[in-house]
């Protein structure tokens, strides 16, 4: 297995894939200065204001965007490379090929999100004031990783049977999904959502892009260990589920 997953960390070196990784993070950053240095400066703390930006846009964009390009990308990086033809005379299980494609690519969204976390903390330095909120950053930053994770078997899922279209069009109503959702009591049951209702009661920031009131239900901090248990599950059991399916495509 640690073979496999070596192979499939190798087919990321120098690809358009792995700098979209990297340089996701700073767009979204870039985006939030300019607002930041216009904005009159006794509107927010500073930070509260950078923190609201970047990881309400991070879950509600770039998580659904972001996966539904990156699975794209993966699969179409191995059509380009012989469509697994190399399965048939090599003696690789198809399931554990997929696990570790799955793998993989939660390992770079983990480089992503520290990526995030270190540009959100250096624009802070640059333009804002006070101490810097490590907890919030590192939390809203970490958890946003982890209650994603879901998504990526189901985004790989759609992008390996249907190709990149389908990929991109299930991502987009994932986005919308998602942000109709994480307000909502169904939130559980919308993988999209759950980065967004998660980042409420850790940063203070509606769904919908909004401050919210001291009293607002949405800061109740008992969904942060629910939505990060059915994460966990769930990224379990879409995987298994898609490296069954998966092993059986193969097969045929």
């Amino acid at each position: 297995m640690m073979s496999i997953l070596q192979s499939e960390f190798l087919k990321y070196k120098r690809t358009f894939t792995r700098r979209l990784i990297l340089l996701a993070p700073l767009f979204f950053i870039f985006v939030a200065l300019p607002q930041k240095l216009f904005m009159p400066a006794d509107y927010l703390r500073p930070w509260q204001l950078i923190l609201d930006l970047v990881f309400n846009w991070w879950p509600v964009v770039f998580i659904p965007m972001g996966l539904a390009l990156f699975s794209a990308l993966t699969a179409s990086q191995e059509k380009k490379a012989g469509n697994y033809r190399s399965l048939r005379v090599r003696d690789i299980s198809p399931a554990h090929l997929w696990i570790a494609k799955v793998v993989i690519m939660s390992f770079h969204m983990l480089i992503s999100t520290l990526v995030l976390i270190g540009a959100t903390v250096i624009s802070g330095l640059i333009t804002g004031s006070g101490s810097i909120p490590w907890f919030k950053i590192f939390a809203g930053g970490l958890t946003t990783w982890i209650v994603s994770l879901a998504i990526i078997p189901l985004q790989l899922w759609m992008a390996t049977w249907k190709g990149t279209s389908a990929s991109i069009a299930m991502g987009f109503l994932g986005l919308i999904a998602g942000v109709v959702a994480a307000a909502r009591p169904y939130w559980v049951y919308v993988p999209w959502s759950w980065p967004t209702r998660l980042m409420s009661p850790i940063i203070g920031v509606h769904p919908n892009g909004t401050l919210l009131e001291s009293a607002s239900p949405l800061l109740d901090a008992s969904v942060i260990p629910k939505g990060i248990i059915i994460s966990v599950v769930s990224l379990l059991i879409f995987t298994f589920i898609t490296a069954v399916w998966f092993n059986k495509m193969e097969v045929r």
